[in-house]
C-alpha cells in the first residue's frame, strides 16, 4: 500500500465527470516518466516482499475470536519505535544480524497490517537466506505493539467474516453509507477517507452492490438445494437492498455484498526492481504464465462467512469485490450510454505481453483486448512503442474510481498522481511499474498471485523460490510464452479445490531458447498491429491476428500439465522448475552451508505440487472435518472458528522458538 494522499474526494456522479481529465493528464505524466526513464539503468535486481496480517482478538474465557480493528493504534506505535530507531540498524532476533527495522503499512481493513523488510533485499544468496529470519522478527515486533488479547496472523481470510454476530472488535452495528453491507459495518474499513470513497464509488458506477457468490461444498449434510441462510430478503434501508430479491443471491453459493469481502483478505507479494527496462518487460512476460501454478500452490482459502466453500483462492472473489462494471460493460444490456463492453474486472488476470521479445508471437496476444485508441494515438507520438502502448492503452480504459478535486487544478508533469490513480487500480496478477517521479527507484515487476501461508517458513519459501525463478529466467533466456487465453483460463483452474493434485493446467512444453527469424515476427507483428490500427476506432476490440508464417501452429507449444510435471519434471519431457533452478544454482557455485538452507525451500515446493505436503487450504480443510463439533454440513461454528485460530496461533508461536514446527504441522497426518 502507497502514500495514503489527503484531500476531498468527489462522489462518484462529479468523479465521473472529471474522469477523461485525469486519465489525459495521467497519460502526460506517464510520458513524462517514459522520457526521463525508458533508459535508466540499475547495477542489480533488488527486491522486496510484502506480508500480510489479520489481526485477531482472542477471548480465551468466552471461547470466542474477534477480528481486532485496532490497525490505528498499533501503526502509531509502532512509527514510535522507528522514530526511536531513526533509520539506523537492530538487532534481527538472537541471530547477530543487524538491519533496519521493518515498515508496516495500512491496508484497507481495520483488522489488516502489511509488512516488509525495511530496506530491499539485494540477489546475493546470502541475503536470501535472511528472508525467514526477518519474517519472524516482523511478527514479532507486530505482536509486541498489540494488546495482550491480539495475535496477527497470516491468514488469507478470517473465517466468520460477516456472519452478524460480534465477529468484530469493538463491536459496531451492521450500518453504513459506504459499504451499505447487510453483513458487515462500514467500520470495518480503513477510515481514511479514500478507503469508503473506492467502496462507494465502485457501487455507485456499477449501479448496485457488488456480489460475490462463491460455491458452498457440500458435505453429506449440507442441504441440498443450499440457500445461504445469512440473507435478509427483507431489508429497505437503501435503494440496493433490493438486489438479493433481483438475482444477486445464486443458489448454491454463499453470497457476500461488499468490498471487505475481497480487500479484506491477505496475500504474499513479491516486487523485483530491474536492471533496466528491458529486462522488466521481460520479466512481466515470462511471469505471467507462472501466476496461476504459484497461486494453486499456495492455496489457502476455503472458507467464507462461516461456510466451507467448493474453492480453494481468494482471486475471483476479491475481483467480485471491486468490479464497477455498468450492465452495459458486463454485456447484459445494449451499449447506450458506455464506451464499450469489458471482459474482466479490473482485478483479474494479465491481458497482455509487453517485451519486444522475438520469440512473442502474434498469435499469443488476447484477440478480445479492449485498447483506447485515442491514449494509445498519443503514447505512440510521444515515443512509446507498439506493445508498451496498448499495454498503458488497455489500462487506461478504466475510470478513476477516487479523485481528489484538489488534485484538478494544475497538472505537475513532476508528479505521478494521474497515472497511478489508474495504474494502482488496475489490480491485474503481474503489475509492470514505472519508476516514480524524481526517484532513484528503477522499473519494477510485481508478482501478485500467491495466497499468504500459515508460516513464516511457508512465506520465506515461497519468496526464495520466486526471486530464483526470475533469475533462472533471465540466465537461461527462457520462453514460457503461451497464448494469454490460456493463461485467464488456468487462473479459473486454480480455484478448483485441491486444484494442485487434481487439475491440469495449459504450460509451454519447450522452455528453453531457440533462434527465431527476427524479420519473420517483426513482420507478423507490424501487419497486426498495422491492421489494428486500421480496422478500429477509439474504443474498439483488436481484431483477431494473423498467424506468424514459417512457424508451427502455437497448438503444438503447449500442452495440459498438472503442477507436479511444472514445478518437478514432466515424463513427457518438460524439465521442471526446480530442476531449473538447482541447475542455476550448479552454475553459480553456490556454498554447500546456502546450497542446504536453499534445498530446505526447495524441498517444500516439490513436496506442496506432488502432494506430499498439503496446502493451507487441504490442512484448514482436514481441521474443520476432524472437529467435534463438525456436523458435516459446511458450516464452521465460533467454537470450531476459535479452535481453528488457537491452533494456527500454536503453530506461529511455536515456529518462532523453533523453525521445524511450520514443516511438521504440514505433514498428511
Amino acid at each position: 500500500m502507497g502514500l495514503l494522499a489527503l484531500g476531498t474526494p468527489l462522489a462518484w456522479p462529479e468523479a465521473k465527470q472529471k474522469a477523461n481529465q485525469v486519465r489525459q493528464w495521467g497519460i502526460e505524466q506517464l510520458l513524462a516518466i517514459w522520457g526521463k526513464a525508458k533508459g535508466k539503468e540499475r547495477d542489480a535486481l533488488l527486491w522486496g516482499d510484502e506480508v500480510e496480517y489479520i489481526v485477531v482478538a482472542v477471548d480465551e474465557k468466552g471461547h470466542k475470536v474477534r477480528l481486532s480493528l485496532s490497525q490505528a493504534d498499533i501503526l502509531t506505535s509502532l512509527e514510535k519505535d522507528e522514530e526511536l530507531a531513526n533509520g539506523g540498524e537492530v538487532e534481527v532476533l538472537d541471530l547477530g544480524i543487524k538491519e533496519p527495522l521493518p515498515k508496516f503499512h495500512p491496508e484497507f481493513g481495520r483488522f489488516m497490517l502489511e509488512a516488509t523488510p525495511g530496506k530491499p533485499w539485494g540477489i546475493d544468496f546470502k541475503d536470501l537466506l535472511k528472508v525467514e529470519s526477518n519474517m519472524k522478527w516482523r511478527r514479532i515486533i507486530a505482536k509486541q505493539h498489540m494488546a495482550d488479547d491480539e495475535v496477527p496472523l497470516t491468514l488469507t481470510t478470517f473465517p466468520r467474516l460477516g456472519t452478524k454476530d460480534d465477529f468484530v472488535k469493538p463491536f459496531y452495528p451492521l450500518s453504513g453509507e459506504a459499504l451499505r453491507s447487510q453483513f458487515v459495518p462500514d467500520e470495518i474499513a480503513n477510515p481514511h477517507i479514500r478507503f469508503p470513497t473506492l467502496a462507494a464509488n465502485i457501487r455507485s458506477r456499477r449501479g448496485r452492490k457488488v456480489a460475490l457468490n462463491v460455491p458452498v461444498f457440500h458435505d453429506k449434510n449440507t442441504p441440498l438445494p443450499f440457500n445461504d441462510p445469512t440473507v435478509n430478503y427483507d431489508l429497505h434501508t437503501w435503494p440496493e437492498d433490493g438486489d438479493v430479491r433481483n438475482g444477486a443471491v445464486k443458489e448454491g453459493h454463499v453470497y457476500m455484498d461488499a468490498m471487505a469481502f475481497g480487500m479484506g483478505s491477505c496475500c504474499l507479494q513479491i516486487t523485483f526492481q530491474c536492471k533496466n527496462i528491458t529486462e522488466g518487460r521481460k520479466l512481466y512476460d515470462q511471469l505471467s504464465p507462472l501466476g496461476p501454478i504459484m497461486l494453486a500452490l499456495t492455496a489457502a482459502t476455503p472458507i467464507y462467512k462461516g461456510f466451507l466453500v467448493d474453492t480453494d483462492v481468494r482471486w475471483n472473489q476479491i475481483s467480485c469485490a471491486v468490479d464497477c462494471r455498468t450492465t452495459e460493460e458486463l454485456g447484459e444490456v445494449p451499449l447506450k450510454n458506455d464506451r464499450w463492453r469489458i471482459p474482466k474486472s479490473r482485478y483479474a488476470a494479465n491481458s497482455t505481453y509487453i517485451s519486444q521479445d522475438p520469440r512473442l508471437r502474434p498469435e499469443y496476444m488476447d484477440p478480445d483486448l479492449v485498447i483506447d485508441e485515442d491514449i494509445k494515438k498519443r503514447l505512440l507520438e510521444g515515443g512509446m512503442d507498439d506493445l508498451l502502448a496498448t499495454h498503458f492503452a488497455h489500462l487506461f480504459i478504466r475510470d478513476p474510481i477516487v479523485v481528489f478535486s484538489e488534485d484538478l487544478n494544475e497538472l505537475d508533469l513532476n508528479k505521478t498522481d494521474h497515472f497511478e490513480n489508474l495504474q494502482s487500480t488496475n489490480w491485474q496478477h503481474i503489475r509492470f511499474k514505472p519508476p516514480p517521479a524524481e526517484n532513484d527507484i528503477g522499473w519494477r515487476v510485481e508478482f501478485r498471485p500467491m495466497e499468504i501461508q500459515i508460516t513464516d517458513f511457508e512465506n520465506a519459501a515461497f519468496s526464495v523460490f520466486m526471486v530464483l525463478i526470475t533469475r533462472v529466467i533471465l540466465s537461461f533466456d527462457l520462453n514460457f510464452y503461451i497464448p494469454i487465453a490460456l493463461t485467464t483460463e488456468n487462473m479459473e483452474t486454480a480455484h478448483a479445490r485441491n486444484a494442485v493434485l487434481e487439475q491440469k493446467f495449459y504450460f509451454r512444453k519447450d522452455p528453453f531458447p531457440h533462434r527465431v527469424p527476427r524479420h519473420t515476427h517483426f513482420q507478423a507483428m507490424d501487419t497486426a498491429n498495422g491492421t489494428s490500427r486500421a480496422n478500429s476506432s477509439s474504443g474498439s476490440r483488436s481484431p483477431s491476428i494473423p498467424s506468424t508464417p514459417t512457424l508451427p501452429p502455437i497448438e503444438s507449444e503447449y500442452e495440459l500439465m498438472t503442477i507436479a510435471d511444472i514445478i518437478n519434471g514432466s515424463a513427457s519431457g518438460f524439465p521442471g522448475l526446480i530442476p531449473l533452478v538447482e541447475s542455476y544454482l550448479n552454475s553459480m557455485n553456490v556454498d554447500v552451508e546456502t546450497r542446504c538452507a536453499l534445498a530446505t525451500y526447495l524441498e517444500l515446493i516439490r513436496r506442496r505440487a506432488d502432494g506430499r505436503l498439503w496446502t493451507n487450504a487441504k490442512w484448514i480443510r482436514e481441521y474443520v472435518a476432524k472437529h467435534p463439533e463438525y456436523k458435516h454440513d459446511s458450516v464452521v461454528s465460533e467454537k470450531i472458528c476459535f479452535d481453528f485460530i488457537k491452533a494456527v496461533e500454536e503453530v506461529t508461536e511455536k515456529e518462532g522458538r523453533d523453525g521445524s514446527v511450520g514443516w511438521e504441522m504440514l505433514q498428511n497426518q
